[in-house]
């Protein structure tokens, strides 16, 4: 291949010509820029208002059918199913096993399977196929109506009876999270899905406060039908998700090519915008075994997975221990008060998450935004570290909220954006979020001395600041070193003798790939 037709196949993204990226035709052609740029405007309108606020729905009754257990714990539920405290611990970590070990598949399955039936399919299996196997692991179980995990766990009269159900919780649960990033990154832009994820990731905060208030008032319900308080918060979190499961067949829309929502136009501009921002996550390609290796072979996943975990493990330590620390702050507090008390922190991450999103969107400074928001994180689980002091301690959570939240979505973010290809995206980003979610099992057993837990915030903010920080701070900076080889031309030699159609299949090996630092 001469020189210039190297040059040529390096600039024919960025200049928009040429057939490297094989764009359909373009049916605003006839538009001037500045109306070009109002329809684009547009679209991703309508793009946000059909896609998003369903699936944050979706998130946030996942997020809150995994952590209420722990509003169920201070609501009485190890008192009376003759739990101790690793029996507890052990009830979290068999969540997060089956969990992490099922969700780099997921991805793979969402592409070959279309999202409007993956999603809903997973939320019906999680109601509906789980119990049929717990009832005959737990001799004690009451017989139930309803074909629900959650709801089923509301009737749990042994340990062994919700060990199975968390199990089968995480089984069919895994398919969630990872499938919804990977599945966004294919309608956005690069510059665009840090805010969307942010917004999709809220409702996880969002899932804490309105898990507190739920729980205060379904706790009024106690010995209602015989069944005590922290039964009803599973059996009606469970209906809840059933109701929503069922609804989600006509409210999850398939990838871009195949979308019904979309007029033909609409289909052209979506895809027309992706592949100008170089991305070919609108090709409706077929899975080979070569995307997952060279998935395995990118240290960005390698260091994109100890990056999250160094915020994954600290968040769920926080979303399941959290009612607990307050309940230990000193206060004599009611459980009830305990329980609205833990609303306040989640709230304020919520803002902050979707803020930061905001942010990094703009700036494309994911890694700054990492490194500087875990130092909030840092200082909250070191207030609680170091005082006695309710108040301080009360205000160390609020610190703690704001400095994960916002990174969970950002470094997922982070990770799409430099990761190009449809399935090797989905296989990064199944075992990024997967090794995190592993992490989980850390969580689940370093909380054990109240009312101080000592351990349990020191391991936490270890993580934050070696695994979080630290890996953000390497990430940025080999990125920043490898963009500056790409702009010198020193990565231009891997194009030569290929084919513009074998060039556009390097993804992210392109030379003219620039990551975002």
């Amino acid at each position: 291949m001469s020189t210039d037709s190297q040059k040529k196949s390096i600039d024919g993204i960025q200049s928009h010509e040429g057939s490297i990226v094989d764009l359909p035709p373009d049916p605003d052609a006839h538009l001037s820029p500045e109306e070009k740029v109002e329809m684009d405007r547009r679209l991703v309108r309508k793009l946000d208002w059909i896609l998003i606020p369903w699936l944050c729905v979706l998130y946030l009754i996942a997020f809150l059918d995994r952590s209420s257990i722990g509003n169920a714990k201070i609501a009485g539920l190890s008192d009376d199913i003759g739990m101790s405290t690793a029996d507890y611990n052990a009830t979290l970590t068999i969540f997060f096993v089956s969990y992490s070990v099922f969700e780099p598949l997921t991805n793979v399955m969402l592409k070959r399977m279309r999202p409007s039936v993956f999603i809903p399919i997973i939320m019906y299996e999680r109601n509906f196929r789980q119990p049929i196997i717990w009832l005959k692991k737990a001799d004690n179980v009451s017989r139930i109506a309803w074909g629900a995990s959650m709801t089923g766990m509301g009737f749990v009269h042994n340990w062994s009876g919700l060990m199975a159900a968390r199990w089968f919780l995480g089984v069919t649960e895994a398919g969630l999270f990872p499938g919804v990033n990977y599945y966004l990154s294919c309608w956005y832009k690069r510059s665009e899905l840090g805010v969307r994820a942010a917004v999709f990731f809220s409702a996880a905060a969002l899932s804490g406060s309105f898990g507190g208030l739920l729980a205060a008032a379904i706790e009024k319900m106690d010995g209602l039908g015989d069944i005590a308080g922290w039964g009803w918060i599973f059996i009606l979190e469970g209906l809840l998700t059933i109701v929503l499961g069922v609804a989600s067949f006509w409210l999850v829309h398939d990838f871009p090519d195949k979308a019904k929502f979309l007029s033909d136009d609409d289909r052209a501009r979506v895809i027309r915008r992706l592949k100008l921002d170089q991305q070919s996550s609108a090709d409706h390609e077929s899975f080979q075994m070569s995307y997952f290796w060279a998935a395995i072979r990118d240290w960005k996943m390698w260091l994109g997975m100890l990056i999250y975990m160094g915020c994954d493990m600290p968040l769920y330590a926080f979303s399941l221990f959290l009612p607990s620390i307050i309940a230990n702050l000193g206060w004599n507090t009611s459980v009830i008060r305990s329980q609205l008390m833990s609303v306040p922190p989640y709230a304020v991450a919520t803002v902050f998450t979707v803020a930061i999103g905001l942010l990094a969107d703009r700036t494309r400074a994911r890694g700054l935004c990492n490194i500087c928001i875990s130092l909030f994180g840092v200082a909250g689980f070191a207030m609680l570290l170091a005082s006695e002091d309710p108040a301080v301690q009360y205000a160390g959570t609020f610190l703690a909220a704001l400095g994960i939240y916002p990174c969970i979505a950002n470094t997922i973010s982070w990770v799409a954006n430099n990761v190009e290809g449809v399935y090797k995206r989905g296989v990064v980003l199944g075992f990024v979020i997967g090794w995190g979610n592993l992490n989980g099992v850390v969580s689940s057993n370093i909380y054990f001395n109240k009312p101080r837990y000592l351990e349990g915030h020191g391991v936490v903010m270890a993580y934050l600041f070696f695994f979080l920080f630290g890996g953000s701070v390497l990430m940025s900076m080999l990125l920043r070193r490898e963009n500056a080889k790409r702009r010198r031309g020193e990565r231009n030699h891997w194009i030569v003798g290929l084919t513009d159609k074998e060039i556009a299949r390097l993804g992210d090996m392109r030379p003219d790939f620039l990551y975002t630092v």
